[in-house]
């Protein structure tokens, strides 16, 4: 786990057998980066749209990832054979998922020890990470580029995670696997006008 999000977890980190439903790319990648880094293998399923340009400049070992960007009508099987050999298994829900399937994926998680780690809302989930507010940073006067952005995010469970935890860090990491920005003129938080929740 990546020290700034070690506070957001019960343990300090993902627990084998979990169910850890994300809602914001840029923790799960960060999520990710911590664990394939350690060693652990990791799958995406159904997110044709996660770059490995970007998953790399977070800091993901490409090496331990395998993606399956379309997985069609076999979404749960390719979901279930995964969670049978890989550490952590992303998945992007594809609309509405039946209770019944939900519950088949997280038992199947606990039982071979993986992760299962919803790309969206999932309801039973053990813990569920959502972002409360973001602001962006790197604009000078009216010109320039997002360079960074501050993002404050809150998970929140049963069990150990019932109460509601936050933690506030940068994403990407300004000293972090992106080389940091230097630049005098970018604010600590970005002006009013760029700052949003969600």
């Amino acid at each position: 786990m990546l020290a700034g999000l070690r506070a957001l977890l019960p343990g300090g980190g993902l627990r084998r057998g979990a169910t850890v439903a994300v809602q914001t790319s840029s923790v799960l990648l960060a999520l990710l980066a911590a664990a394939s880094r350690a060693g652990s293998w990791c799958a995406v399923v159904g997110m044709p749209a996660l770059s490995p340009v970007a998953a790399a400049e977070m800091g993901v070992a490409l090496e331990r990832l395998a993606l399956v960007p379309h997985p069609g009508t076999e979404w749960a099987g390719i979901v279930a054979a995964l969670l049978d050999g890989v550490d952590i298994v992303v998945a992007a829900v594809p609309g509405t998922v039946a209770p019944s399937v939900a519950g088949r994926l997280a038992a199947r998680a606990r039982q071979r020890g993986s992760v299962l780690m919803p790309a969206g809302v999932w309801a039973g989930a053990d813990v569920t990470v959502t972002p409360v507010q973001q602001s962006w940073g790197g604009l000078g006067e009216g010109r320039g580029r997002l360079r960074c952005r501050e993002l404050t995010i809150q998970a929140r469970g049963r069990g150990a995670a019932s109460a509601a935890r936050e933690v506030t860090l940068w994403l990407p990491a300004l000293e972090g696997p992106l080389p940091p920005v230097h630049d005098a003129r970018m604010p600590r938080k970005a002006p009013a006008a760029l700052r949003r929740v969600g």
